[in-house]
C-alpha cells in the first residue's frame, strides 16, 4: 500500500509518515519499482501502535523505546505519565478557577482584571502574612466570591478573621459562595462557612445557619446556634440548651438563652428545657444548669433556684442559695 493510501486510511498525514520513516519509527518494508514507499500490513499495524501510544502522551522517543526494546516494561513510564497528567490537570483546574473568579467580578477594564489577579496571587501565597496583606490592601471591597472561596480553606485564624471582615464589607454577595461550603463533606469547611455566615446579614444567611443546626458535626451546630441566638432566633434554643449540658461554649449559650427568655412567650419554654436536664446525676452538668438559671431575666428562675437550695449536691445547693439571695435583693 502506497503512502497516500495509508495516509487516507489511517488518518496519519503523509508528512507525519515521512517523519516516522526519517526517525526509524515506522519504515515501510518495501519500495515500488519507481522508488515509492510501500507499506505492508505489519507496517500499518505498527503505525496504529505508534498513534495509540501518542494518544497517551508519550513522546516519539519514548514510543520507539517501547516498541523496539524487548526488555522495556511500561509500568514505570505509565506511572510517570499519570503523575504528569494529574499535575497538568491540577494546573488547568487552578487556571479555570482563576478565570471564573475574574469573570464573576464583571471587570470593566484590564485594570480590574489585574487587581483581581493580584488578589488571587496573594491569597495563594504560602505566607500567612502575605495572604493577610493581600486581603487588607485593596482600597475598595474585594470580590465577594473570591473572599468566600478563600475563607472556606483558610486555616490561619488571623487571616481567616481578615477574610471574614472583608467578606462582611463586600456585602451579602458572599452568601452564595459560603453556601457551597455548607455542602462540603469536610466538617472544617462547613464550620468555617458558618462562622463567616454569622457576620453576614439577610434571610439567605439565616436560612443556611438554620440548616446548620442539624449538621452532623457538633462544633458546626454550636457555631450555628450561637450565631442564630445572637440574632434573636428562637430555633436555636434546643441546641443552646444542649451546649449548656455538654459544656463547650456553655457560658455563651447561657447568656443567649437569657436574652431569648426576655420574651415572655419563650421564658417558660427555656426554663422547662433547662429543668428537664436537671434529672442528670452528673454534678458538673447540674452546676452548669444552675449557672444558666442565673442568666434568666428578672425572677424567672427564682422558684427553680429555691428548690435547688436543698439539693443533695452541695456545690449546686450553695450556688442556688447564693443566687436566690441575689435575686431577692433586686428591686
Amino acid at each position: 500500500m502506497l503512502i497516500g493510501e495509508v495516509a487516507r486510511r489511517s488518518g496519519v498525514s503523509a508528512r507525519m509518515l515521512r517523519h516516522y520513516d526519517t526517525l526509524g519509527l515506522v519504515r515501510p518494508t518495501g519500495r515500488t519499482v519507481g522508488g515509492y514507499r510501500e507499506y505492508t500490513p505489519d507496517d500499518i499495524r505498527r503505525i496504529f501502535h505508534v498513534e495509540g501510544l501518542r494518544s497517551l502522551g508519550l513522546s516519539l522517543r519514548q514510543i520507539a523505546r517501547a516498541l523496539d526494546e524487548p526488555r522495556f516494561t511500561p509500568a514505570a513510564l505509565v506511572g510517570d505519565l499519570i503523575a504528569q497528567t494529574e499535575e497538568r490537570l491540577r494546573r488547568d483546574r487552578e487556571l479555570l478557577e482563576r478565570l471564573r473568579a475574574v469573570d464573576a467580578t464583571g471587570p470593566a477594564d484590564w485594570q480590574d482584571v489585574a487587581r483581581v489577579v493580584e488578589l488571587l496571587r496573594g491569597l495563594g501565597s504560602h505566607s500567612a502574612q502575605r495572604r493577610q496583606q493581600a486581603i487588607l490592601a485593596p482600597a475598595e471591597s474585594a470580590p465577594a466570591r473570591v473572599l468566600a472561596e478563600a475563607v472556606l480553606t483558610e486555616s490561619d485564624p488571623y487571616v481567616a478573621g481578615a477574610l471574614r471582615w472583608a467578606l462582611a464589607r463586600a456585602g451579602g454577595e458572599g452568601v452564595a459562595g459560603l453556601a457551597a461550603g455548607m455542602a462540603s463533606d469536610d466538617a472544617d469547611v462547613r464550620r468555617r462557612a458558618v462562622i463567616a455566615l454569622a457576620a453576614l446579614p439577610g434571610d439567605d444567611a439565616d436560612a443556611l445557619l438554620g440548616a446548620a443546626l442539624t449538621d452532623p458535626d457538633a462544633a458546626t451546630r454550636r457555631q450555628a446556634a450561637l450565631a442564630l441566638g445572637a440574632r434573636g432566633e428562637t430555633r436555636a434554643v434546643p441546641t443552646l440548651v444542649s451546649m449548656v449540658v455538654d459544656g463547650p461554649n456553655d457560658v455563651d449559650a447561657a447568656e443567649l438563652l437569657g436574652a431569648l427568655a426576655a420574651d415572655p412567650a419563650w421564658a417558660d419554654r427555656i426554663m422547662a428545657a433547662l429543668r428537664t436536664e436537671l434529672r442528670t446525676t452528673d454534678p458538673a452538668v447540674r452546676l452548669r444548669l444552675v449557672q444558666a438559671f442565673a442568666e434568666m431575666p428578672g425572677t424567672v428562675a427564682l422558684t427553680a433556684l429555691q428548690q435547688l437550695t436543698t439539693d443533695a449536691d452541695r456545690p449546686v445547693a450553695l450556688l442556688a442559695t447564693t443566687l436566690v439571695a441575689a435575686l431577692r435583693q433586686q428591686p
